[in-house]
């Protein structure tokens, strides 16, 4: 079993099916799906999250891919939606990150875009 997304014009994804592996029975699923669809279509893995793969394998496309998550063909990942306009792209794990270190206990404490701050929550 194997994921794939579908990207609309802008390489944004538009969801994810489910489908059979890769070039299994010599079929390219991916052009298989991008014919189905009317649109591109890229195998992305479940097992990867931040260009690390949860079992130990090799990562592939950066992150698993999501609805509204983006397509960058260039470095051939998978990018999630930008949650501040202040946060950075971390092209090592293709996530974003907040311009300021979140203080600990992780849990304790919310970004503030307003001030691009860490603000504790009581």
């Amino acid at each position: 079993m194997a994921h794939y997304a579908l990207l609309d014009q802008n390489n944004v994804v538009t969801q994810v099916i489910v489908g059979p592996d890769e070039n299994l029975d010599g079929v390219d699923w991916e052009q298989n799906y991008a014919d189905l669809y009317n649109q591109t279509c890229k195998r992305t893995s479940y097992n990867t999250f931040g260009n690390q793969h949860s079992l130990g394998g090799t990562p592939f496309r950066g992150n698993y891919a999501a609805a509204g998550f983006t397509y960058d063909e260039t470095n051939d990942v998978f990018i999630p939606w930008k949650p501040y306009n202040s946060w950075i792209l971390n092209e090592t794990t293709w996530l974003w990150e907040a311009p300021v270190t979140r203080p600990e206990p992780l849990t304790d404490y919310e970004w503030n875009e307003e001030t691009t701050s860490w603000e504790l929550v009581e």
